[in-house]
């Protein structure tokens, strides 16, 4: 049957088009830094005819839509004004989680009013497909916002980044899944209300079920999956509005958020179908070296010290962490970069893919310090150039320069790809102090190490103060 409300006009449908179009040349754009300006210009623009095109084809509600366009975008104005960039992982975690919400609301209100959606049949009833469009589109909406909404928690310190372990939670979590996707298939021939919210709340619990086991380690490999979720939700959205612009985007978005997350989880050697089962990245405890630093001696250094070094090396390799970012001392390191090379010395950067707390974390704040790109490395292509490095300067990044993941089995980050820093002739480690660990819990044996010199400050004041020492 057909669905009853009026057509989409042929020069929206063309619009729309034009607007998915651009939408794939941003992606386009952003997969290279030189080229990242004209993609986000490209989405923009994509963006821009994608409103206007809705606005003007549903002018009966437009003062409705131009409020709460009013509404939100001086809420995200604010949040922009405000919002410091340590805190941007957060950030995007919060807004996966309107998506989902924006999704099941969507979803609850064509379920509610499916006449007004044009999704019913000539005896009122809702439409086969369109059941199981808002089956999977309100299951997804409602799997991204309560997801994110731990993902959002964690990242912002309102919980704990530790893994929280449910006994038998895979077997919990594939039992909701298998059961939500049972009750949309069961939809489809019996679309009660009480079908409809219990696939709902199914869903929302799964969603909080599969996010808790994951400790902070592994959580830029989740930010990018729950950004992959909230694509499909805005897809099967997108079709129960009749929407090709939805349709594109949210399709866009999914399939590049699952590619990412794929890329993510081979590089840090994990399984990209436990992602989906969620907890890929904990374990039971097993008595491993997990909680606070255990006081062991160590070599401490000062920033004059560290400058000496460093103007005396051939080769610098630095690797950045959370810290400079939670320390904003991606200018300062710049500086400190630009005074070495004035004296000879080869500076480059090692960038673990899981540094920080979002994919790209890292990338961002070196660009936006006008680090040259061609100085900035993956995992990849630097971790060989340690062994021959005369320097390896690793500012506030624990977890990702950790051996333990290569030795130790009890290890919650056994089996994670890391940068071979220990492998340097020396090695300049900046950190707040010896009392903590990294985002996993887990204490670093690099700190110990005879070649490792520690240099125990902000790591902002202690890059300035390491800069003042190489101008003289």
């Amino acid at each position: 049957m057909e669905h009853v409300a009026a057509a989409t006009p042929a020069w929206a449908v063309l619009a729309y088009l034009v607007a998915g179009v651009l939408f794939i040349l941003s992606l386009r754009g952003l997969s290279s830094p030189e080229s990242s300006q004209q993609g986000n210009r490209y989405g923009m623009i994509g963006m821009g005819i994608a409103v206007a095109t809705t606005l003007i084809t549903h002018g009966v509600g437009l003062p409705l839509i131009v409020a709460a366009i009013a509404i939100g975008g001086t809420i995200g104005w604010f949040i922009a004004q405000k919002i410091q960039m340590t805190a941007m992982p957060e950030l995007v975690a919060g807004f996966h989680s309107l998506v989902g919400l924006a999704a099941v609301l969507v979803g609850a209100s064509a379920f509610l009013n499916p006449a007004a959606f044009g999704i019913v049949d000539a005896a009122g009833e809702i439409l086969a497909v369109s059941r199981v469009e808002l089956g999977l589109g309100v299951a997804i909406g409602a799997i991204t916002f309560s997801g994110s909404v731990i993902a959002f928690m964690k990242l912002s310190g309102r919980m704990s980044g530790s893994p929280i372990l449910l006994p038998g939670r895979h077997v919990i979590n594939l039992g909701i899944l298998a059961g939500i996707l049972g009750l949309v298939a069961y939809f489809v021939f019996d679309s009660q209300p009480a079908v409809f919210w219990t696939i709902t709340v199914l869903a929302f619990a799964i969603g909080f079920l599969l996010i808790i086991p994951i400790g902070g380690a592994d959580m830029p490999v989740v930010i990018s999956m729950l950004n992959s979720y909230s694509g499909w939700a805005a897809a099967a959205m997108g079709f129960t509005l009749q929407n090709t612009a939805m349709i594109i985007t949210g399709a866009l978005v999914g399939s590049s958020g699952a590619i990412l997350s794929y890329i993510m989880c081979r590089a840090m050697n994990r399984s990209f179908i436990s992602v989906i089962a969620g907890g890929f990245g904990a374990e039971a405890d097993s008595g491993g070296p997990k909680g606070a630093a255990v006081a062991k001696p160590y070599k401490a250094g000062s920033a004059e010290d560290a400058a000496f070094i460093m103007k005396n090396a051939e080769s610098v390799i630095i690797v950045p962490g959370y810290g400079m970012a939670v320390s904003q001392a991606q200018h300062a390191l710049r500086e400190m970069g630009d005074l070495l090379k004035a004296e000879g010395v080869s500076v480059k950067y090692a960038i673990h893919p899981v540094a920080g707390r979002m994919p790209g974390h890292m990338n961002v704040l070196l660009a936006e310090s006008n680090v040259p790109y061609d100085e900035v490395f993956e995992l990849e292509d630097i971790n060989s150039e340690f062994g021959q490095c005369d320097v390896a300067f690793v500012i506030g990044a624990n977890d990702v320069t950790n051996p333990l993941a290569k030795t130790d089995k009890t290890s919650p980050i056994y089996g994670m790809p890391v940068l071979d820093v220990e492998k340097a002739k020396t090695v300049l480690f900046i950190k707040r102090s010896m009392g903590g660990v990294g985002y996993a819990g887990v204490d670093n044996p690099v700190f110990y190490m005879d070649n490792t010199m520690m240099l125990l400050a902000d790591a902002k004041k202690m890059v300035e103060t390491i800069v003042k020492n190489l101008g003289h």
